[in-house]
């Protein structure tokens, strides 16, 4: 029968100084296999496999990342900066989970059965929310495909997030010097906090909904690592009956939401994110791996519906070719560049009735020496075009006013 891959890929793209490198070095320790590379200094043989020639003058095969992780989690950064050559590489890699070699007269398959979780950054360095989604990822859809999980990941600017980074970040400088002192304390509760720690464990309490301040629900990276290897040796889940029609209903319905949404902008070339039977596969990956992390033996249907949440929340999000709404424009921009975007669409209102046009640079001309910001203005002419209020003409130059 046909090999199904078991792995969730995850692909984590967006704004830099985010923790995502943070992430996958914590990923790398606590993965029971764990593999850590940068894309930009890693080519096609060092992620797959090289064939080198010893002393003896004899050809030998030497495997990658990707066979090294064999069994575990494969972290790559920088995946963005990666040659496109390279990143075709690792295709069959990241879905048959085989690497087959044919140098030097050695012809061979190896195992690759790992999980990728990667980072990078968009095209333009930080998410343009006045572009489409497919503007935005300048990465082939063949890539993408292959990936369960596509997480855009955002530096909101919001006060009270701030001022909770600010105190963690300052806590870490903080606490620095006390690391000898806590180990000393945690050393001397060792045996009290893993019997209690334990015991909670094989209750599964330790996974479900709690207070994350408890330190009985917090597991240090060792136990992780000991939970996430005897979760993938000793649990195999699989679907219902119930389970799969759900699952299957639901992925009808998201290929047919993404096909009028992709009718409405132009068609499939504006499309991001391809939905296709791989992503059903990650569906019933995804529930299988979260009834895992419970120790169940059948996926429940509250399993599938959270692996449809984290889908919706993370591909489906990526996949959208525009914001949804006109308000969902602005929603990532300071409260005072916000306002001087509004100041803006009231001066362009003002000065463009509906039915005439200007160009683009009298426009700013003048929107500047009433006091407005080039970027306001700008970021207005933008977001009136994208509710089809303006419309461009002139190569771009001229703009006029619709509706």
């Amino acid at each position: 029968g046909a090999k199904l891959r078991g792995d969730i890929n995850v692909l984590l793209l967006g704004d830099p100084s985010t923790a995502k490198s943070q992430f996958l070095k914590f990923v790398e320790k606590a993965a029971p296999v764990g593999v850590y590379t940068s894309g930009k200094g890693s080519s096609a043989a060092g992620l797959t496999a090289s064939v080198i020639r010893d002393a003896k003058k004899e050809f030998y095969l030497e495997g990658g990342a990707m066979v090294l992780a064999d069994g575990g989690i494969c972290c790559i950064d920088e995946f963005d900066k990666m040659r496109e050559n390279d990143r075709v590489a690792i295709h069959e890699a990241m879905e048959q989970q085989t690497i087959s070699i044919a140098k030097a007269g050695i012809c061979t398959v190896l195992n690759s059965r790992t999980s990728v979780l990667a980072a990078a950054n968009p095209v333009f360095g930080r998410y343009d929310d006045l572009k489409s989604a497919a503007e935005n990822i300048d990465m082939m859809t063949t890539i993408l495909s292959r990936f369960d999980l596509i997480f855009i990941v955002r530096d909101v600017r919001d006060e009270a997030r701030d001022t909770a980074i600010a105190k963690h970040v300052m806590g870490i400088h903080i606490r620095a010097g006390d690391r000898g002192e806590f180990a000393k304390i945690r050393k001397g509760n060792q045996d009290t906090d893993e019997q209690r720690r334990s015991t909670k464990l094989q209750n599964n309490t330790a996974l479900q909904l709690g207070d994350p301040d408890d330190p009985d629900l917090i597991l240090e990276p060792n136990e992780l690592k000991q939970y996430v290897a005897y979760c993938r040796a000793k649990c195999e889940p699989r679907l219902s009956e119930e389970t799969s029609r759900s699952l299957a209903a639901e992925y009808v319905a998201i290929r047919q939401s993404v096909k009028r949404q992709a009718d409405a902008y132009g068609g499939r070339k504006h499309q991001a994110v391809p939905i296709t039977v791989r992503q059903l596969e990650a569906l019933v990956r995804i529930s299988e791996s979260i009834a895992k992390m419970r120790l169940n033996d059948e996926v429940q249907p509250i399993d599938a519906q959270e692996a449809l949440r984290l889908f919706k929340v993370s591909t489906m999000a990526a996949a959208r070719t525009r914001a949804s709404g006109p308000e969902a424009d602005l929603r990532f921009l300071s409260n005072d560049l916000r306002t001087a975007v509004g100041n803006a669409e009231t001066f362009i209102k003002q000065r463009l009735p509906v039915g005439n046009e200007a160009t683009i640079a009298r426009l700013i001309e003048e929107a500047i020496a009433l006091g407005h910001q080039d970027i306001a203005v700008r970021r207005s002419i933008q977001v009136m075009m994208a509710r089809a209020e303006l419309q461009d003409s002139d190569r771009g130059r001229k703009i006029k006013r619709l509706r």
